[in-house]
């Protein structure tokens, strides 16, 4: 088991800008100091503080539009510590551009780069970009296809519905060989066999589904990887949110609030962003804030947290 963190980079209330980006800093060099394996940056668009006329606000202000450039920093700043995108949104950018990026990391930071990739599924981000959230699902195969050709082939040419390259020669080509590792996060559960099908390691969650759910598909994205006759049985990073004091009741207690309130955001993005996704991603989110509005700490407890002492933290992190 590899054991790093999640890094959304919020700065707290009555804290400043500067001080948000101090303390990621200083979460990364502690991270290598402790023995951590990694750490994951997030990619987050217009995460302002919320608006009270604005319904589908972020809620948290956050610093980490741009995580190849704080990857980088990071990178610059540690020895040992893997630096990953926790994920990366791809349509929003310039395939090429990005392949140019990421390359450049991985060999300043020599090979520790792993790169999840995604295409957000909320459609705020795609909006201030003016990028149709529709077109997402079909930029993002291209997007894929691009930078896998500029960083494996001497020179590329490629010709699709959104982009087209002609005899391009990337430099730098990445560290590490063929590229850095890959993993697509996985928020619904159509993805998990398409991403079982076409190999690739995968990102998952306990915001929008429970370690039951997740049970289930898992299990299908392992069986249709194997189908597909890909070696192994396909790579998952859990992404759970952790609590640890010195008493059981501390540990439950003091991050209740937030807790509480952390989901109560989520179930208002699920919401207000359910009538831009397709169809049977809106019916998802529908269902997914129905549930998350009936749901109590108790029942977060039991699905979607690992909160406790150190002992019983451990036990939950193995189960």
């Amino acid at each position: 088991m590899q054991i790093g963190l999640i890094m959304e980079c919020d700065y707290r209330e009555g804290r400043t800008q500067d001080e948000a980006f101090d303390e990621v800093f200083a979460t990364a060099e502690t991270a290598e100091e402790l023995g951590f394996d990694g750490v994951w940056l997030a990619e987050r668009h217009f995460a302002a503080p919320r608006n009270p006329l604005d319904p589908q606000g972020a809620g948290i202000p956050s610093v980490v539009s741009s995580p190849l450039i704080l990857a980088t920093a990071i990178a610059s700043r540690t020895s040992r510590l893997r630096v990953g995108t926790g994920v990366l949104v791809l349509p929003l950018g310039h395939p090429v551009r990005m392949a140019e990026e990421v390359a450049t990391l991985d060999n300043i930071s020599r090979g520790r780069v792993d790169l999840g990739i995604g295409r957000s599924g909320f459609p705020r981000a795609y909006q201030g970009y003016d990028i149709p959230y529709g077109e997402s699902r079909e930029r993002f195969r291209e997007y894929l296809e691009v930078m896998r050709r500029a960083w494996t082939q001497e020179r590329f040419s490629y010709e699709g519905k959104y982009y087209t390259f002609q005899d391009v020669c990337l430099i730098p080509k990445p560290y590490q060989k063929p590229h850095p590792p890959l993993r697509y996060a996985a928020t619904t559960k159509e993805t998990f066999p398409l991403m079982g099908n076409l190999g690739l390691p995968i990102f998952v969650g306990l915001r929008g589904m429970t370690v039951s759910e997740l049970i289930q598909s898992i299990k299908e994205y392992r069986a249709i990887w194997q189908e597909a006759g890909h070696p192994g049985e396909g790579d998952v990073v859990l992404r759970v949110p952790v609590y640890v004091a010195e008493t059981a009741e501390k540990a439950l207690s003091e991050p209740e609030a937030s807790t509480l309130q952390a989901y109560a955001r989520l179930r208002q993005s699920f919401i207000s962003s359910a009538d831009e996704t397709g169809t049977t991603a809106s019916e998802e989110r529908v269902e997914r804030a129905a549930r998350l509005a009936r749901t109590t700490y108790q029942d977060l407890l039991r699905e979607r947290l690992a909160y406790g002492t150190p002992q019983a933290v451990i036990e939950r992190l193995r189960e």
